[in-house]
C-alpha cells in the first residue's frame, strides 16, 4: 500500500513538473472523467465531469491556453468570450469534443479582443467549475492575450 501511494505521488509530481515546463495546459485540463447521471430537478440525464487531481492543482493558478476565439455576441471585439482548444467546427458544441476543451474568458480590465480565426494564446487565473451544469467547466479570469 505504501509503495502504491509513493508511486502515485511520484507520477503526480512528474506530471506536474512536465506541465510546468509546458506553456499550454489543455492536456492537463483534459484529464476529466465524464459520467452520466439522472438529475431529479431537470428530469433528465446529464453528463457530470470529474476533474482529475492533477488538473485540480491548477485551480486558482495562472495558466496559459492556446486556442480559438468563439465569440458570444457576433464577430466583434469582446472582453468575454469562449476559447476552444479546437476550431469552432470541431468544438464541443458541435459534438466533436468534450466540455473540457473550452473555457470562458474574462479579460483583465474588460479589455476587448478582436475576433480572429487564427489561434491565440491567452493567460489568466483558472477557475474550475465542476458543480454548476449551467456554466462551463473552466473559466479564465483576469486574462491577457500573449500571442
Amino acid at each position: 500500500m505504501k509503495h502504491t501511494l509513493l508511486l502515485l505521488l511520484l507520477i503526480i509530481s512528474a506530471s506536474l513538473s512536465a506541465q510546468m515546463q509546458s506553456k499550454d495546459n489543455w492536456n492537463t485540463l483534459g484529464m476529466v472523467n465524464i459520467s452520466t447521471e439522472y438529475d431529479q430537478s431537470l428530469g433528465m440525464e446529464i453528463q457530470k465531469p470529474t476533474v482529475s487531481i492533477i488538473a485540480q492543482q491548477l485551480d486558482g493558478k495562472e495558466v496559459e491556453l492556446s486556442g480559438f476565439i468563439i465569440p458570444l455576441t457576433g464577430k466583434l471585439a469582446q472582453s468575454h468570450f469562449m476559447l476552444s482548444r479546437y476550431p469552432q467546427s470541431m468544438c464541443f458544441f458541435c459534438g466533436k469534443a468534450g466540455p473540457e476543451t473550452a473555457a470562458q474568458v474574462f479579460m483583465k480590465g474588460e479589455k476587448k479582443v478582436e475576433f480572429t480565426e487564427e489561434k491565440v494564446s491567452i493567460k489568466g487565473i483558472l477557475r474550475i467549475n465542476a458543480t454548476d451544469m449551467n456554466n462551463l467547466l473552466y473559466t479564465l479570469d483576469q486574462a491577457e492575450v500573449i500571442k
